[in-house]
């Protein structure tokens, strides 16, 4: 291969030039504070309320839905833990019936996402069910409808698991979720840009702007009006009173012009990559001895493709494939300094020993089929010259 060829997009997607120019301008000469009531905040303010109107647009939302928050896991926690405690706080006052205080999600969720779940039931005493996924990471309708109970507040899975790709039917499970009564949110950050987001029926999704090709430290929880919330961030009321604190205009206009670009290309991308990836996968399961895809065979995003290289080493796969030029990685890069396997592939039965020798391939949108080709027979070089080490 010449030059490198970066695969870890499902971590940080390249950033769009044409995000940077969008933001260029309220890093410049528009600077005001969009709350300041003069001539230098007018035009700051008016951006911020057109990204806000664009990316509402694409998830098929309204305006006042939308809060921009720094990033996926912000915006995680705020769905998640603002919107259980909003309905608590609305049982509390009066306007609703007794405290529901239940949450269903899964053990293969994202970090942020069983991190707010856990805060919950150990600061707020909520009790917690995880519904056991298939093999695959599929969470079936019948595991979720046998999860929910009269009094269970929300439920919150995964759009796109983050580690073995596979893509779960959101629109069925919100569906029981509102059957019973309860809240959904759907962590949707891997899934922009490959997935609709539109029709999914949910209360609240959550998205990440690096995913998309805006940079780093914006995101979205896209939460119902409707909903009650209690806000994480307490000050100013920016945000409609969701999340106080000067808004990053520069980036939430950055972020609503990638998701725009990732939107309209969608289609064209998804269909063009999963050709690449359908290939890749298929050569490297046929040449090399031991190694096994992770999550589904058939409902996975476009861009993934996960293994577990029995008898070799993940870090040095990922080692040797960074000597022949190729950059992909061991699953999530939100687990800092974590030499623990990972509990997606652990909490799907893969035994730890195994599960660390995994490596993620994440395309991007421009991959072509010549490179798809070259970076299977890197994959399979780097697994071949280590597999003699391990074994």
């Amino acid at each position: 291969m010449t030059g490198r060829l970066y695969l870890d997009t499902a971590a940080a997607a390249p950033v769009r030039r044409e995000a940077l120019e969008a933001a260029w301008p309220y890093l410049a000469g528009a600077f005001g504070n969009p709350s300041s009531h003069h001539e230098f905040g007018r035009g700051p303010a008016e951006a911020l309320a057109d990204a806000r109107a664009r990316v509402a647009k694409v998830l098929g939302m309204r305006a006042t839905d939308i809060t921009f928050t720094s990033g996926g896991t912000e915006a995680d926690n705020l769905a998640i833990i603002g919107m259980v405690l909003g309905a608590q706080t609305q049982a509390r006052t009066g306007t609703a019936e007794p405290p529901r205080r239940h949450i269903v999600t899964s053990p293969i969720e994202h970090e942020a996402v069983l991190a707010s779940v856990e805060f919950l039931t150990r600061v707020h005493g909520l009790t917690v069910t995880e519904v056991v996924p298939t093999s695959d990471g599929t969470v079936t309708e019948e595991a979720l409808a046998a999860a929910v109970r009269p009094d269970t507040v929300l439920v919150t899975l995964g759009y796109a698991n983050n580690e073995i790709g596979t893509v779960a039917d959101i629109p069925a499970l919100a569906g029981i979720a509102h059957e019973a009564g309860a809240l959904f949110h759907t962590d949707a950050v891997q899934a922009a840009g490959w997935l609709t987001l539109t029709g999914l029926g949910v209360d609240a999704l959550s998205l990440a702007g690096h995913k998309v090709g805006a940079p780093k430290g914006i995101g979205v929880a896209a939460i119902r009006a409707r909903v009650p919330v209690e806000p994480l961030i307490h000050g100013g009321g920016q945000e409609s009173g969701l999340r106080s604190g000067t808004e990053n205009v520069a980036l939430a206009v950055a972020f609503a012009t990638a998701l725009e670009l990732a939107e309209a290309e969608r289609t064209e991308a998804a269909d063009r990559v999963q050709a690449i990836r359908d290939e890749f996968i298929a050569t490297v399961l046929a040449a090399v001895p031991g190694a096994f895809l992770t999550g589904s065979t058939e409902s996975r995003t476009p861009n993934h493709a996960s293994f577990c290289f029995s008898n070799t080493s993940g870090e040095a796969v990922l080692l040797e494939l960074e000597r022949r030029g190729v950059t992909a990685s061991s699953g999530s890069a939100c687990a800092v300094g974590s030499d623990e396997p990972s509990h997606v592939l652990t909490a799907l039965g893969i035994e730890a020993e195994v599960a660390q020798t995994s490596v993620r391939f994440t395309f991007p949108s421009s991959i072509t089929v010549e490179q798809g080709r070259a970076a299977a027979q890197s994959a399979i070089a780097a697994a071949e010259s280590l597999a003699t080490s391990f074994a």
